[in-house]
């Protein structure tokens, strides 16, 4: 019981927060609607016309997110095609929230993902295209690249903080435009330079690097997914079953009484941001390796700042961090089939987006909303039901 409690609270506020800003957007859905708007001087028709609109629009959202009946004839699995893109948009978005929200449980703000990702994305490209190696060894040598490139990219901010005091938020947001120019520089030398081209894309990545698609060549959901589930998994037990994500969760909690207990502050600051670069660049090896296969200038993309909407809207928690990466890659692939289906503009997810992350630091506006009872059991706070 005490487990179900936890795992309600865990999941209603974010919850509570999604269906809140799908309300929100709906309302944006039908008052942008000419159509709709004609019908004002009846409200009957006038509401009919709303609710007709935004579920219109949100049909449209999860035909290209999850499941379209147009694709399933004469193969019904055809018709998952856009959960397969939805897979694919979530693997670099699951890696790059853990990146951030590993750093949160230790009381750091990693807002360095995006350069980290980029260096991951860099190494990745190096080896992919530039070597030689067996199947199955040059995925696991791209890999290991990315995640020391970034890395040490994330592990130079936590040392510049243990050793100066330097606030990681600031070094990182500059590093994010040191990482964007040197990947622009990159692309313009020579062996950066696709043979018979003179625009910014890196040689394509061999087969023999890339990853392996998990259902079938017409599908490009691939080993990435995989890849992503497991480092949360493993992320889950370093901070809650193994000694260093005690130590991390501790110097989180408190640094000060962290240090009087004998934990080496410094120590695991740095140790903290090197993971978290590690996992933003396993992020970027994903996006190169299993979908994109060519580095570009914009193979960063906004990965590394959706990432901080993910890993607040999944609450610093692994397991959450998941579901969140997996919602907003559900909204960058249905989000085209909206606006292609329902002439809905594309720019309304990135307002549903904001919507979420409005409703989840504005907790006391969903409480109240919603009218929320609170309970305390331990000494944590779960929901307990609904006022009358």
């Amino acid at each position: 019981m005490k487990f179900f409690r936890k795992a309600v609270s865990t999941i209603a506020l974010p919850g509570l927060a999604f269906l809140s800003a799908l309300f929100v957007s709906g309302l944006l859905i039908a008052f942008s609607d000419p159509k709709v708007l004609k019908l004002a001087h009846s409200p009957f028709k006038f509401i009919g016309g709303a609710f007709a609109a935004a579920g219109k629009a949100y049909l449209a959202l999860f035909e290209g997110a999850i499941f379209d009946p147009n694709l399933a004839h004469p193969n019904f699995f055809d018709g998952f095609y856009p959960l397969s893109e939805t897979l694919v948009a979530a693997s670099p978005l699951i890696l790059t929230g853990l990146s951030v929200a590993l750093a949160f449980r230790a009381g750091l703000f990693n807002i360095g993902a995006q350069g980290q990702f980029i260096f991951g994305a860099i190494g990745a490209s190096v080896v992919g295209f530039k070597t030689t190696m067996p199947v199955g060894i040059h995925v696991i040598a791209a890999i290991v690249t990315a995640m020391v490139f970034a890395g040490l990219w994330g592990g130079f901010v936590g040392l510049l903080k243990a050793k100066t005091g330097a606030h990681e938020v600031i070094v990182t947001i500059m590093l994010n435009y040191v990482a964007s120019y040197f990947l622009l520089w990159l692309l313009s030398t020579t062996p950066f330079l696709r043979k018979g081209r003179q625009d910014p894309i890196a040689p394509p990545v061999k087969e023999s690097a890339r990853l392996p698609h998990l259902a079938g060549p017409n599908l490009r959901v691939n080993l990435g997914i995989i890849i992503a589930l497991a480092a949360a998994a493993g992320v889950w037990w370093l901070l809650n079953r193994s000694t260093w994500g005690f130590r991390f969760r501790a110097v989180g909690a408190n640094a000060a009484a962290a240090r009087t207990a004998g934990i080496s502050v410094p120590l695991v600051t740095t140790l903290v941001m090197a993971i978290a670069g590690a996992l933003a660049g396993l992020g970027g090896a994903v996006q190169i390796l299993g979908s994109e296969y060519a580095l570009t200038a914009g193979a960063g993309g906004t990965f590394g700042f959706d990432a901080i909407t993910v890993a607040l809207l999944g609450r610093a928690n692994p397991i959450g961090t998941v579901f969140a990466a997996l919602l907003f890659g559900g909204l960058r692939a249905g989000g085209l089939t909206m606006q292609a289906n329902t002439d809905t503009p594309i720019d309304l997810i990135l307002v549903i987006q904001a919507l979420v992350v409005l409703f989840i630091a504005a907790p006391a506006l969903v409480k109240a909303v919603f009218r929320i009872k609170q309970l305390k059991v331990g000494s944590g706070v779960v929901s307990k039901g609904w006022n009358g």
